[in-house]
């Protein structure tokens, strides 16, 4: 019997099965017994708790330390008593003791980032159209994931708490079929009736049909057209797809080199049988090009309008009647540039990709380029860095992780606890892990490539993958600041002020001609182009926006900055924050919140809009700004003393109750409110109280509600959140005290 063990190698983190021989006796079997028992109690309760705890993790770290030295076992935060001091210090203690022990040696913070229902289908097909076997072991797991998360209905959701749609559910069964489960499988039954009730998969979204035509269970004439000929106009026109927002156009990529070559993996009787499945009458019976354009009502949350359909006539004319000499070559010199820009991508990411979906396209587009080549075989090895093993199953990530973006926030909150002394192993680990993170040098070919600059910058999770991002560059920096302007040395090596300038002319080059900060690049169209959005079920994607929480990040960094150096660039940092902060205050809401566009949701836009006004000096006296987001936040306040919404909030624009305190909302609040240091001391008690209360013994926070979003519409997780913010807002909470404002 072997064991599951988490792997890491600089960042890089992977499940992989070993013997467990180096174990004391009986461990082997107690820590498979444990893993058993977890999988046994989430799927009891999965429809009812649809987040895993990550509970293998913590397993592991209990019982085959990654770097622990153990954890107290006492209990804290059982009075209702108001929290003084020693109750703040005890849990802030237990709860840094317990994230300590999940540190791996390298330093990040290791953990789930799941939740998307899309992305493993993807990967599951991309290995079946290859003929790369994940391995019994990964196929399990993975069943067992699926199993999991299915609705009762039958049905699949775009994410694991989603309704269910037609994108989760065909492309979930799908990979069910191919992972080895029986077409008369009891849940592999409920999904394909969910799917004949809801019209088959003709009416399934476009991300999902391309998906279906690589598989040979679909036909790309049911389309609208993905031509790779748009890679190769001239970029000054509008709707070049360099101008898209990243994540947009590295996805259609990969996309348009498998419409472009009509890609379709080998039709075996499996591909057959699920083809005769899916649709409501006879694969061959099918008019499909009367299906173009169509979507289940269920998954549009983006409306197409009218322009967007005439222009896909447009191009569909193009794809299929125009005629004229030199279009097939045309055709193929487009298929080259595309697959040269792949190509591109993977090594400049070591194979890791933008994100999932891309790995999984460009690995497939690569192995129909030549499927003998060094660089596809090259892929393989790297779709271990996306798969995550917890209690409901394995999974496919996000992203690589999040270890950058954990660890940065983790090194904050306990830095700004004021108790820093007492983890300065935690620290200096975290530390080396900044300087290992950085990236050193820019992306050949540049803008050749449609990337922009990125040396000095931190990613959201390793080196390896080095995707430049405004707010991860300022939370890395404000991080590595945080640590090295400790009264105490708490690092092996300094960064020195020359890479932290780096990181500063990075954040200033990502600063739009509005004030605000966007993601991985400035913007480069018009927001128009949303018109043109192909994507039922994703809304703002096409161009990069400013963002409430990537202005803030970054103005906050170039003001910790401006205390390391003041005179480098002082007047373009100086007019940089004031033009931050002004587009910052544009974005806030009447209600005095801001909304939350990688979180759930106001509560965490709101936490970044008070961090940058307070940053910048603005005070509950001076700024109408900082009072009105303090009340918005104290109008959510229950009785409980705790906050709390859900992911409707993301997808509504509206604030949306969750039925139960969140304990990572509440952490958001009671932080915002006292980093702009709220007088009333009652509604921050409760709080603080509230988030002692809800602490195990063992030092961890429950996992409750997914907290994580992307594009309004999927939701993600972060395991971290539920340790990391609470330590923080407890620590700034613990400063307000030890300060004199409130008494013991």
């Amino acid at each position: 019997m072997g064991i599951w063990r988490l792997k890491c190698d600089n960042g890089r983190q992977w499940w992989d099965l070993d013997d467990g021989s180096e174990l004391a006796p009986g461990l082997l079997e107690k820590v498979n017994e444990e893993f058993d028992q977890a999988r046994v109690d989430f799927a009891e309760n999965r429809h009812e708790q649809k987040h895993s705890s990550d509970r293998f993790l913590r397993i592991l770290a209990k019982h085959v330390p990654f770097l622990s030295d153990g954890n107290s076992e006492e209990e804290v935060g059982a009075s209702d008593a108001l929290p003084n001091k020693t109750h703040v210090d005890e849990t802030i203690r237990k709860g840094a003791n317990y994230l300590s022990s999940l540190q791996m040696q390298d330093g990040h913070i290791p953990g789930d980032y799941g939740g998307p229902m899309f992305l493993l289908p993807g990967l599951v097909i991309a290995c079946y159209v290859t003929g790369t076997d994940l391995g019994e072991h990964r196929r399990k797991e993975m069943i067992r994931y699926l199993r999991n998360h299915r609705n009762e209905d039958g049905g699949f959701g775009l994410h694991i708490e989603c309704e269910s749609t037609m994108k989760g559910t065909v492309m979930n069964y799908i990979a069910m079929r191919l992972l080895g489960v029986e077409s008369d499988d009891p849940d592999a039954s409920a999904s394909r009736k969910w799917i004949h009730d809801h019209g088959g998969a003709l009416l399934a979204p476009s991300w999902a049909k391309l998906w279906l035509c690589v598989l040979g269970v679909h036909e790309y004439d049911a389309l609208n057209p993905v031509p790779p000929e748009n890679w190769i106009l001239p970029y000054w026109i509008p709707i070049h797809p360099g101008r898209f927002w990243c994540h947009c156009r590295i996805v259609y990529l990969p996309q348009s080199y498998l419409y472009g070559s009509r890609a379709v993996g080998p039709i075996t009787d499996l591909v057959n049988e699920i083809r005769s499945e899916i649709y409501l009458e006879a694969y061959e019976d099918i008019d499909w090009p009367a299906s173009r354009g169509k979507c289940c009502p269920v998954d549009e949350y983006f409306h197409r309008p009218k322009v967007q359909s005439l222009f896909w006539d447009a191009v569909y004319w193009y794809e299929h009647s125009l005629q004229f000499p030199g279009k097939q070559r045309i055709r193929q010199g487009a298929l080259n540039e595309v697959i040269k820009l792949i190509k591109h991508e993977d090594v400049n990411t070591d194979w890791i990709c933008i994100g999932p979906v891309n790995k999984a396209l460009n690995m497939v587009a690569c192995w129909f380029h030549d499927p003998d080549s060094e660089h596809f075989k090259n892929h393989l090895p790297r779709l271990l860095d996306y798969l995550w093993l917890a209690e409901d199953g394995m999974k496919m990530q996000g992203y690589n992780g999040s270890q950058l973006w954990d660890t940065a926030f983790a090194a904050q909150a306990i830095v700004q606890s004021g108790m820093a002394e007492e983890f300065k192993t935690f620290l200096k680990r975290a530390h080396h892990f900044f300087d290992i993170s950085q990236v050193r040098e820019d992306t050949p070919g540049g803008m050749r490539y449609y990337r922009h600059i990125s040396k000095g910058a931190w990613p959201f999770s390793t080196r390896d993958h080095g995707w430049p991002i405004s707010d991860c560059s300022s939370e890395g920096m404000k991080g590595s600041l945080a640590v090295q302007t400790l009264p105490f040395k708490c690092y092996d090596n300094k960064i020195s002020t020359e890479r932290f300038q780096d990181c500063v002319n990075v954040s200033l080059s990502f600063q739009n001609p509005t004030g605000g900060w966007a993601t991985y690049e400035l913007r480069r169209g018009g927001a128009w182009l949303e018109l043109l959005n192909p994507s039922e079920v994703f809304s703002d994607i096409m161009v990069d926006y400013d963002y409430v929480e990537c202005s803030s990040s970054s103005v906050v960094a170039l003001k910790e900055f401006q205390k390391l150096d003041p005179g480098h660039r002082k007047v373009e940092i100086s007019t940089a924050i004031a033009k931050g902060i002004k587009r910052i205050k544009e974005l806030q809401r009447e209600d005095g919140s801001w909304y939350g566009n990688w979180g759930v949701c106001f509560t965490y836009g709101t936490w970044f809009g008070v961090e940058a006004l307070v940053a910048v000096g603005e005070t509950l006296d001076s700024s109408s700004e900082l009072r009105n987001a303090c009340n918005f936040l104290l109008s959510k306040l229950r009785d409980d003393g705790g906050v709390g919404e859900n992911y409707l909030s993301c997808v509504n624009c509206e604030w949306n109750d969750s039925e139960e305190s969140q304990i990572v909302n509440t952490a958001w609040a009671l932080l915002s409110l006292c980093k702009a240091g709220w007088r009333d001391q009652e509604p921050l008690e409760r709080m603080a109280q509230f988030l002692i209360r809800s602490q195990e013994s063992s030092g961890d926070w429950p996992q409750q509600l997914i907290s994580g979003v992307f594009n309004k519409t999927c939701m993600i997780t972060y395991a971290a959140y539920r340790l990391v913010f609470p330590i923080w807002a407890l620590g700034c909470y613990r400063m307000r005290i030890v300060s004199g404002h409130f008494g013991n």
